[in-house]
């Protein structure tokens, strides 16, 4: 075999190949066009969300309301008159809610089941997020995309039913309601949902599905949107994952599937002060638009109630395609290929081209460079966080360098590759060389075919692999035109998973993004192996790695619009009239130092009462602050009585200032049966006895200022031990606490309870108790004699 002189043009040909592939996942371009009015408008759809997003609308704020009476205003300007369902839930993990959903419906000719589409306008509350992504994108994209299929005037068979659901960000709760409330929920055969985890990159296809995916498959084929990112792989990994949307509920509690599209680069932002306009990019809004029109114009026109199969697909997109399979065919696949490969290898043998002892010898450079790459990134990215302790600020695990090092540590595990096979192979010998990474790629493949069946099409750029060292078998043809070519699948298909999953996973996972390049070198031996100067190759990456790693510690710094993020709260504990402040931050700034001191203090007792977050975070530090006169809720015993061997207590909780949230706990010895708050019970409850862990109850975000009334019934012998924090979301604009505003380049921790005034105590009576009232009779299991109950006489421990 020749010595192949053509390195650089491999390089820049590969280059090219995955620019084409990036590209070809988004449309290159936004349509501005406000002519063209039956077409879905990108500068009409930004239009919009800078309206929605002007300022924070989480639920309880004044702009909550202004936007769910805009988006009533839209749907009547389009045409559709609204409705609005309101309600309180309480969903199963304890987060209750009155929720407001607005409602539209378009009638079809000849309705089979109702398309509903779906999108959630609050926004993420506790960090003064404007929502733009998420979600006014998706708010934008159905109300651009229903006004141009309107005003297209396409047929349209099926009913059509807009949801702007509300309380996602809190629990999901909006779409609760509507799901276990709404007669129309009834009707809906699927749901098209439009979401955002970051505020950039393309909008990736998620399904939900109880049974198979198959069908909605093929009609998602059918549909040809123009842009489909999505593959199975996601999906069999999403359904391990605990990330829920709106969706979710539907499929869980209503037995309804659909689609996801989120779009989830610029992960920094999410649910973030820079969840902005500025910030969301406009080809990504582009990319949610290339969806909505095609599926809105095909799936209101076939038979909703034949998208249910109980198979699943394998399937994947390539550039300008989206390709899908049976399930069934992934272990068949692995095992043919193992078998042509077999076959090959002594054709091989026969020819006097293949050799066993340098087949074994091709493994010592890939295995090497799986282990060195995996351990030098995992254990270099341990090194930098000791380096930049900074990067834990933020609690998503995705720097806003992120791309950076993700370049870096890629580009050195390429080097890594290079100086094995410099090593420990030659040029000639590279097809002996490449028996060992298509070996190594069908054994994981025939693992995942039983642990992760929707990574089932990553036997397809095997396949490739092997057909062209089964022609090279054959013929002794070597050519690099013919090396690119094949290696296309290869590029396409594995390349932008080495992205896409610290992205999405975060930055902890960038050893995984390391091995999986090592894995796609494999592929590329033919290309790469016949590389003369392998030498210069390992110097040449080892400097791009360097200048990637230079390029990150210069941007390692904070600044407007990459800000870092930081919390504060007072505590009040009005049981021994102490106050406190305190944060969840491991590196403290000017900012919060500032009230928490030089020198560092630990928080002790706060975390006793743990307060709900995404990832369970804590308070670290805090330090003694002034007791401020804030004015405490009232706390009323309405009910209090024995009922056989029960206990039944009917307690209102008042606020007596402007407040958001309530948080409600209790020893966990104690037994709840029958528990409701605002008069519901636990959405999807099987038991009348309260399913809880550790010491938390309840978490109630409070609209208009709305009292709590929690009722159920104990063991009369228990002894009544329960907590409250009240919370109001403002700490910064408070004039008892003078708090002052934070420097451009900080803002608020998302994820937590921040910028927060707590008021902590004990529930029991503070007012004399309220004239007995006979108590209702008791139901299930609880229900006694009537002549059994008798009112409790001592007062409350």
């Amino acid at each position: 075999m020749r010595k192949n002189p053509t390195s650089i043009l491999a390089i820049i040909c590969v280059l090219a190949l995955l620019g084409i592939i990036y590209a070809t996942m988004m449309p290159q371009g936004i349509s501005k066009d406000e002519e063209a009015l039956a077409e879905f408008s990108t500068e009409r759809a930004f239009n919009q969300v800078e309206i929605i997003a002007q300022k924070p609308h989480y639920v309880g704020s004044t702009n909550h309301e202004l936007v769910a009476n805009y988006l009533k205003l839209e749907l009547n300007r389009i045409g559709l008159e609204t409705s609005v369902q309101e309600g309180f839930t309480l969903n199963d993990k304890g987060l209750l809610v009155k929720s407001k959903n607005i409602l539209a419906r378009i009638k079809g000719t000849n309705n089979t089941k109702a398309l509903l589409l779906l999108s959630h306008y609050d926004s993420a509350p506790h960090s003064f997020s404007k929502g733009a992504s998420d979600d006014a994108s998706g708010v934008a994209t159905i109300l651009e995309g229903v006004r141009a299929f309107l005003y297209s005037k396409h047929p349209q068979k099926n009913d059509i039913i807009i949801l702007f659901s509300d309380a996602e960000e809190l629990g999901l709760n909006g779409a609760a309601l509507f799901v276990n409330q709404h007669p129309w929920a009834k009707d809906v055969g699927l749901v098209l949902n439009f979401e955002a985890r970051g505020t950039s990159g393309p909008s990736y296809m998620l399904m939900e599905t109880n049974k198979g995916n198959q069908a909605l498959v093929e009609e998602f084929t059918k549909a040809k949107p123009s842009h489909p990112v999505s593959n199975s792989l996601m999906y069999s990994i999403y359904k391990m994952l605990p990330n829920d949307t709106d969706l979710t509920v539907f499929r869980e509690q209503g037995n309804i599937q659909g689609f996801n599209f989120a779009f989830i680069d610029g992960h920094f932002n999410y649910h973030t002060q820079q969840d902005d306009i500025q910030h969301l990019n406009k080809t990504t809004l582009a990319h949610q638009g290339t969806y909505i029109m095609p599926l809105l114009k095909y799936f209101t026109n076939i038979d909703l109630n034949q998208t249910e199969s109980t198979e699943d697909n394998v399937y994947f997109n390539a550039p300008f395609s989206f390709i899908s399979y049976p399930f069934t065919w992934v272990m068949p696949m692995t095992l043919i290929a193992f078998g042509l490969l077999v076959l090959f290898i002594f054709v091989g043998k026969v020819k006097r081209i293949i050799t066993f002892t340098e087949i074994f010898k091709g493994f010592v450079p890939l295995l090497g460079s799986i282990i060195i790459a995996g351990l030098v990134t995992f254990l270099g990215w341990k090194l930098i966080l000791e380096i930049y302790p900074q990067y834990s600020d933020l609690l998503n695990g995705f720097t806003y360098n992120g791309h950076a090092y993700i370049g870096a540590f890629v580009t050195l595990s390429i080097a890594i590759c290079f100086a094995f096979y410099h090593h420990f192979s030659e040029a000639k010998t590279t097809m002996n060389h490449f028996v060992a990474p298509l070996l190594l790629w069908i054994i994981i493949n025939a693992l995942l075919a039983n642990s992760l069946t929707g990574a089932g099409f990553l036997i397809i750029p095997v396949y490739f692999g092997i057909l062209l060292f089964g022609i090279f078998v054959f013929t002794q043809h070597y050519s690099l035109g013919m090396n690119l070519i094949f290696s296309i699948p290869a590029l396409a298909i594995v390349a932008p998973f080495i992205v896409m999953f610290p992205i999405g996973l975060g930055l902890k996972i960038l050893y995984g993004s390391a091995v999986l390049t090592v894995l796609l070198f494999g592929l590329l031996l033919p290309i790469f192996g016949a590389f003369a100067k392998k030498g210069a190759w390992i110097v040449v990456f080892f400097i791009v790695s360097i200048s990637f790693f230079v390029y990150a510690g210069y941007n390692s710094g904070y600044e407007y619009g990459k800000a870092k993020s930081n919390s504060l709260l007072y505590v009040y504990n009005a049981d021994n009239n102490s106050a406190v402040w305190t944060t969840y931050d491991t590196n403290l700034d000017e900012w919060t130092k500032s009230y928490l001191g030089e020198k560092n203090q630990k928080a002790v007792g706060l975390n006793t009462l743990p307060l709900t977050s995404k990832y369970n975070t804590t308070f670290t530090y805090s330090a003694i602050a002034p007791v401020v006169d804030v004015p405490k809720p009232t706390i009323q015993f309405l009910r209090d009585s024995v009922i056989g061997n029960n206990r039944y207590l009917k307690i209102k909780i008042t606020p007596n200032r402007k407040v958001n949230r309530y948080d409600i706990f209790a020893n966990p010895k104690m037994t709840f049966y029958n528990f409701k708050a605002n008069g519901v019970a636990t959405s999807g409850e099987k038991t009348n006895r309260l399913e809880r862990e550790g010491s938390k109850i309840l978490c109630y975000y409070v609209v208009g200022n709305e009292p709590l009334e929690m009722d159920f019934y104990i063991n009369k012998s228990a002894v009544f031990d329960m907590d409250l924090i009240e919370s109001s979301f403002d700490l910064m604009s408070n004039p008892l606490l003078n708090v002052k505003p934070r420097e451009n380049w900080m803002m608020p921790t998302p994820f937590v309870l921040n910028d927060a005034v707590l008021i902590q105590q004990k529930i029991k009576r503070y007012t004399p108790p309220v004239k007995p009232i006979e108590p209702v009779v008791p139901v299930d299991s609880l229900a006694v004699p009537k002549d059994s109950i008798k009112p409790v006489t001592q007062p409350q421990p």
